[in-house]
């Protein structure tokens, strides 16, 4: 089977790392979560007791740790010099901290040349905020997967109260995710923007099989293969 490589990308809590991996394991693709890697950095840099206005510094961790994505039967594991940061990238501290770090120039350079070097090689599904027009403007599906801000309110609260990891209210919840979007789009670095060549898909009244069943039926239109 020819390889290709699938760009996935849309706001927080669109679903995009759930329907990613799903794909990717449909397929028998290489799954690469880029938010989970924006999250590895930013965990370092709150480690280091360093502040997103330190720029300079916060880019020179980020050329200088490892990061490591592991698939495993439970979902994927992300280590960092070695070290499971799986569930604490997860934590509200992180998230409320993650748009400021991946708003840095030099940590977009540093992490996208990652994600460039893992995509060679094809045969990739990526989601994240900038895949189809910085990291793989020539992948061959390019989805721009979205949902109401409600909707990924609602979504996300449901998933941090089945981890018992949840600190906010819904409407509070509601409120970050709105931020999160205009920080992500205003942002002057790759801003989140869907690629000319982008399929818009609206998964607000979509369950997650439907999504991921929609995009392996544009696999087998688009590129003939891979089913």
């Amino acid at each position: 089977m020819e390889k290709y490589n699938i760009a996935i990308d849309g706001p927080a809590g669109a679903g995009k790392s759930t329907i990613a991996r799903l794909v990717a394991e449909a397929l028998g693709f290489v799954y690469v979560d880029t938010g989970a890697m924006y999250r590895a950095v930013t965990w370092k840099v709150l480690q280091q007791g360093l502040l997103p206005e330190q720029k300079d510094e916060v880019t020179a961790l980020a050329e200088r740790i490892g990061i490591e994505l592991v698939p495993r039967p439970e979902g994927q594991q992300v280590l960092v010099d070695g070290v499971d940061v799986t569930r604490p990238i997860r934590t509200t501290d992180i998230t409320d901290h993650v748009s400021q770090i991946a708003s840095i120039g030099g940590v977009r350079e540093v992490l996208v040349a990652k994600q460039k070097q893992m995509a060679a090689s094809r045969g990739v599904v990526m989601d994240g905020r900038d895949i189809g027009t910085q990291v793989m403007p020539d992948a061959e599906i390019k989805i721009f997967l979205t949902a109401s801000v409600k909707e990924r309110a609602e979504r996300r609260y449901k998933e941090m109260l089945d981890s018992g990891s949840c600190t906010m209210t819904l409407e509070q919840l509601e409120q970050d995710i709105a931020r999160r979007d205009q920080m992500d789009q205003e942002r002057e670095i790759s801003p989140l923007v869907r690629a000319h060549d982008a399929i818009l898909m609206d998964s607000t009244t979509m369950t997650i099989a439907e999504v991921v069943d929609e995009i392996l039926g544009l696999c087998k239109d688009k590129v003939g293969g891979g089913m």
